[in-house]
């Protein structure tokens, strides 16, 4: 039971668990012969997994809602108990809840507990308020499908979600930042402004079509890097999509990370896999010639596509998909380069970062685990040179003591974006594992093999997830310098359409990305319609600029100008200069 003594997150934990039993115990009333699974607590929030004929409506989240509101007001404490499996099996078996007999059955444990208020009771470890009457602020969301133990070969069930707080500014807040969320949701955002498609009926869940649009703005970004990484020494490469099975196994991802890869498929008798990840490729490249201390630091990068398997049940829109390109780096190393590496790396994420308009982190480092490979020397080494190089650069950060891989202490950089919400994209981790198992090494000053230091970084992460992440940061409203099309010119009559065409072509000559809207249409409507595109400067072109020569200028609006912003009439020139100078800048708004 949750006591004064605990912490908020821990009364939060306790809170939501408790309304998920609340929301089990309404649903059974309500929907007779409706079967539970499990009901956990999650961030902000909480939900249960049901098997039910019944196929719930929003219409049944409002009655059963108003039901939890009744029953929480009874004041039921909840009452842990423990029972023999045995006995536990055969009470729940009498009630027809084979999942919950399944999940006895797995834990192998002598005994099991239950967690009980008023008339209702469920297989549960505990974690709970002291009575229903600490629910008071809470909210049922949303239903959705998931599969029993998330496998989509077996039951498909339903899932309702809900919120706990422990005050009504609390949830208020929320809700409003779920809300706020909605608009911004980049699956309804991505494919209305043209960014990208998913065609999981015909294609398959998980894969990205990238409409011309979207792929502007991929290229856009990718090209932002690539200038970048070549002023800061790194060498881009290409490697193949698909590799021979012997490859995987040599680099262990065919033992750790077997479930996350796709079937092998044969060719000319030998089996090979898409790759799931790009390190060993660049392995093969570095091993491809002979490398002397004097020529390391090496650093490779590509922006490498990979796939992975993910569970239908986990994908979402461009955040979790089955193939994504990486924007990935692996750079050979002496150990005692790591320092000043790990230093590089970092300036350049913030810069990156920076650059798209995030300013606030939350970092940690994760240190060496129970199992691990190398020499504690070299960990301690590298652990050192993370830790330093964090408060070098006077980043706060947590320490994850144990939570490193078994290859190598890491760096994770969560961005925090507009809504409050934090996103993994920037990671640096140090590998001794893969130079072991490839023989990675480079002769020192004797001219002896010594083995190379592998540090793997990302900056975006994955650049799907990351435009993702801009989609909803931005609201689709990306700055001049993302935006897919950057200007239009929108004419009053036709009389102007000869001048647009000409101003459209002195600013793509430019180099801009601009559209002309020529349509017999009131310039409102024009207007109205820009909007819903998100273009960030609209040009009014009358007979008065056709005679002067200029266009009437003005910006979209945006959260600091609800009403736009009129700039003024400028003469080509000018508008090309002022266009140069926002974009050279690259501004985040």
């Amino acid at each position: 039971m949750t006591t004064a003594a605990d912490t908020k997150e821990e009364y939060l934990h306790n809170l939501r668990h408790s309304a998920a039993h609340v929301l089990a115990q309404v649903v059974q009333e309500l929907f007779p012969g409706t079967k539970l699974t499990i009901g956990p607590p999650i961030e902000d929030g909480f939900y249960y997994d049901f098997d039910s004929e019944h196929r719930f409506t929003p219409e049944d989240l409002v009655k059963i809602e108003k039901r939890m509101r009744h029953l929480v007001e009874g004041n039921h404490p909840f009452v842990m108990s423990t029972h023999s499996s045995e006995e536990a099996r055969a009470f729940w078996a009498a009630r027809g809840e084979k999942y919950k007999v399944e999940m006895i059955d797995d834990l192998k444990a002598p005994t099991v507990t239950y967690c009980s208020h008023d008339n209702f009771v469920d297989l549960c470890r505990g974690g709970h308020v002291e009575s229903t009457k600490d629910i008071r602020h809470f909210k049922l969301l949303k239903i959705a499908g998931s599969y029993w133990r998330g496998d989509e070969k077996r039951e498909q069930l339903q899932r309702i979600y809900g919120t706990a707080w422990s005050t009504r500014e609390e949830l208020d807040a929320y809700i409003k930042r779920v809300e706020e969320a909605k608009k911004r949701d980049h699956r309804d955002l991505g494919p209305r402004l043209g960014l990208f498609t998913i065609l999981p009926d015909t294609i398959g869940p998980g894969l990205i079509f990238w409409l011309p649009k979207g792929a502007t703005l991929r290229r856009i970004i990718e090209e932002y890097l690539r200038e970048l990484l070549e002023k800061n020494h790194y060498q881009f490469v290409i490697t193949p999509h698909v590799a021979r099975v012997d490859l995987w196994k040599t680099s262990g991802h065919w033992d750790f990370y077997h479930e996350y890869m796709f079937a092998p498929m044969k060719i000319d008798e030998q089996e090979y896999l898409l790759k799931p990840m790009n390190c060993p490729g660049h392995i093969q490249i570095y091993k491809h010639e002979l490398h002397s201390y004097r020529e390391l630091p090496i650093r490779i990068t590509e922006m490498g596509t990979v796939y992975r398997y993910e569970r239908t049940g986990v994908m979402h829109g461009l955040l979790r998909v089955r193939g994504f390109t990486q924007d990935d780096a692996h750079i050979f190393c002496r150990a005692d380069q790591i320092a000043q590496e790990v230093e590089n790396i970092i300036d350049l994420t913030l810069e990156v970062l920076n650059t798209f308009g995030f300013t606030e982190y939350q970092v940690s480092l994760s240190t060496r685990p129970e199992k691990y490979v190398g020499t504690i020397e070299n960990w301690d080494r590298a652990e050192k040179a993370l830790a330093e190089s964090l408060s070098k650069k006077g980043l706060k950060h947590d320490v994850d003591a144990g939570g490193g891989a078994f290859y190598g202490p890491k760096i994770d950089l969560k961005i925090k974006d507009c809504l409050g919400r934090y996103w993994q994209c920037s990671t640096v981790q140090v590998d001794f594992n893969l130079p072991e198992r490839f023989d990675v090494t480079y002769r020192d000053e004797s001219g002896k093999e010594e083995r190379a230091i592998m540090v793997h970084r990302a900056l975006l992460g994955s650049l799907e997830r990351f435009v993702g992440i801009l989609i909803e940061q931005f609201a689709g409203a990306f700055p001049l310098w993302l935006a897919p099309v950057q200007v239009k010119i929108l004419t009053i009559t036709d009389r102007q359409n000869e001048f647009a065409q000409k101003v459209a072509a002195d600013l793509s000559a430019q180099g801009f990305r601009v559209e002309a809207d020529l349509r017999n249409e009131k310039v409102g409507a024009k207007k109205r319609d820009a909007l819903m595109e998100k273009v960030p400067i609209l040009l009014t072109v009358g007979d008065r600029e056709v005679e002067a020569g200029t266009v009437a200028v003005a910006r979209r609006p945006t959260a600091s100008s609800p009403n736009g912003e009129n700039l003024g009439t400028l003469p080509i020139p000018a508008l090309i200069d002022f266009l140069k100078e926002e974009v050279r800048t690259r501004k985040s708004v």
